[in-house]
């Protein structure tokens, strides 16, 4: 009987397990995200084309760039998770200024105003590089409330009607319009480090996920993306 008991508590653990298919990848080397010829490795989910399928795509490979047209809203997402990495964009808005987001830890689909996947959005939009915006999940900063603006009966969090927004430190740290940007993202356990063209822009700690998969934005604005490479950690100092 006891033998009995034992297997079937092993069998439901196996269940519950992920799949080596699930499990997050802790990067070991660099390796491009992005291919240059094509969007392999990446799944597009644009709500719009649930009722309109012939509506034109939102994320392109042009002239060796890939590019978020901005329109139809919706994200770029990996196929595969991961977790403890740096992460490494270089891009820019070729004609005018607008926006887009990096979007890590990302994981439920469509979770916020029915577009947004639940995740940490590191922001790109033009003069506010760096901000974090919590999507159905949560970080923490030094100075909460000088840096989250709360109105009134807000409370800090990630859902509709939540203060979400986290001012990154910096001013001017991005580029003129149609001159490339490096943002550098760190996802070391449950903290995130965010680098704008070498300046250290946003830190942030007690996040609320530790591993997901990372999404690209079509958020209004056409952006070109040359470079996405993810790689190990430096050595924790």
């Amino acid at each position: 009987m006891l033998m009995r008991m034992l297997l079937s508590i092993a069998a439901v653990m196996v269940l519950v397990q992920p799949s080596p298919a699930e499990q997050p990848i802790v990067p070991t080397r660099v390796t491009p995200l992005f291919n240059g010829r094509d969007l392999t490795g990446w799944k597009a989910d644009v709500p719009e084309k649930d009722t309109k399928p012939a509506a034109p795509d939102s994320f392109i490979v042009r002239n060796g760039l890939l590019v978020s047209l901005g329109t139809p809203g919706g994200h770029l997402i990996t196929e595969k998770s991961f977790r403890n990495y740096r992460l490494e964009v270089e891009y820019r808005f070729a004609g005018q200024p607008g926006n887009c987001g990096v979007l890590i830890h990302a994981s439920r689909l469509r979770a916020l105003y029915k577009m947004f996947p639940q995740s940490i959005e590191v922001q790109m939009e033009h003069q506010n590089a760096g901000d974090f915006w919590c999507i159905q999940e949560n970080i923490e900063v030094p100075d909460m409330e000088k840096r989250r603006p709360r109105k009134e009966g807000e409370k800090w969090g990630g859902s509709e009607g939540d203060a979400r927004r986290i001012l990154n430190l910096t001013d001017n740290s991005e580029k003129p319009v149609g001159e490339w940007n490096r943002m550098i993202i760190e996802a070391r356990d449950r903290a995130i480090k965010v680098w704008v063209n070498g300046d250290m822009v946003n830190e942030g700690f007690k996040c609320t996920a530790d591993r997901g998969k990372i999404a690209l934005q079509a958020e209004g604005s056409e952006v070109e993306f040359r470079r996405v490479d993810i790689g190990p950690l430096p050595a924790a100092k």
